[in-house]
């Protein structure tokens, strides 16, 4: 079998696993890139030697940095073990060869007062919208309203529950249950998790939900099926991944807070805080949907209440 035949075969052995657009996209891209350099050294893709495998490596190191060559070499070594098991090559050839050596990075978090400022953000565009100070106010005072409180039940969510950005994009109205502070996701792996809403998440998504959403709903094509996300866009369609980026950015910049501050900062803020409050390792684990104990043991090494206890 030829090295693109494989591919597809890989590609749609991830599509069956759930895998996401972004995720089969990147691995395509690596493992094409990969098999086009092999053939055009007239290399059999089943069997590279340890020689041709370091050269290549040597290539995908320049330019690079280490996280983005690892990336590269765990798509590399998942095709290789899918053909393995397929019955289309001999075994993993990247097995043998070392890899480079991640620096140990801790989470960036932020402080309490730091969201407070990102919330205090979005109130400020709230105000604005009511005052019709800002631009979009002026042309549309009820769009303007509906977007700040769409971008306070945003926030509130993504912190309260720690979301990562794809499941607040995913985030569907049949899967919240506000009266109990509810809302089931589909995290890594289509593995499903209950993540809690607390008091300020409630109230936000209820005014959203009240006053925000339904101006927000309107402004849809009358033409498309009306959308069951909770997080709409200006449109009226699902708020995607991107638009989440941009929105919260713009609060981070708003808010006066430092480069560097993403979505996921908000999830690793809200593990911080469960231990800094004293919550059990084993209950922030089942929060955050890690399926190893290993992976939430990180934040013990952020919480300063954590390190000063030991």
């Amino acid at each position: 079998m030829t090295g693109p035949e494989a591919l597809r075969r890989f590609l749609r052995s991830l599509e069956a696993r759930d895998l996401s657009p972004e995720t089969r996209r990147s691995y395509a891209a690596t493992v094409a890139a990969y098999l086009d350099w092999l053939a055009a050294r007239d290399v059999d893709w089943t069997a590279p030697g340890r020689t041709t495998l370091r050269a290549y490596l040597g290539e995908l190191g320049e330019g690079r940095t280490r996280t983005s060559v690892a990336q590269r070499l765990a798509a590399l070594r998942s095709f290789h073990r899918y053909c393995a098991r397929a019955g289309l090559a001999p075994g993993d050839p990247w097995g043998a060869v070392a890899r480079p050596r991640l620096p140990r990075r801790l989470p960036k978090v932020l402080e309490i007062e730091q969201v407070e400022a990102l919330l205090a953000a979005v109130d400020d565009d709230l105000l604005a919208a009511e005052a019709g100070s800002s631009a979009t106010a002026r042309r549309d005072p009820d769009l303007a309203r509906a977007i700040a409180l769409r971008d306070r039940a945003l926030v509130e969510t993504a912190y309260a529950a720690g979301l990562r950005i794809s499941e607040l994009a995913a985030a569907d109205l049949g899967s919240l249950e506000l009266g109990r502070g509810e809302l089931r996701v589909l995290g890594k792996g289509r593995k499903e998790r209950i993540g809690l809403l607390g008091r300020p998440a409630r109230e936000a998504l209820a005014d959203y939900l009240a006053e925000g959403r339904p101006i927000l709903a309107g402004r849809a094509d009358p033409l498309a099926e009306p959308a069951t996300a909770v997080f709409l866009n200006h449109h009226g369609a699902a708020l995607g991944v991107r638009g989440l980026r941009l929105r919260l950015d713009r609060l981070r910049r708003n808010a006066g807070l430092p480069e560097g501050v993403s979505p996921h900062t908000l999830r690793h803020s809200f593990a911080t805080h469960l231990l800094d409050g004293g919550a059990d390792l084993r209950v922030v684990q089942e929060l955050l949907g890690h399926e190893s104990l290993a992976t939430t043991q990180v934040y013990t090494h952020v919480s300063p209440a954590r390190l000063r206890d030991a």
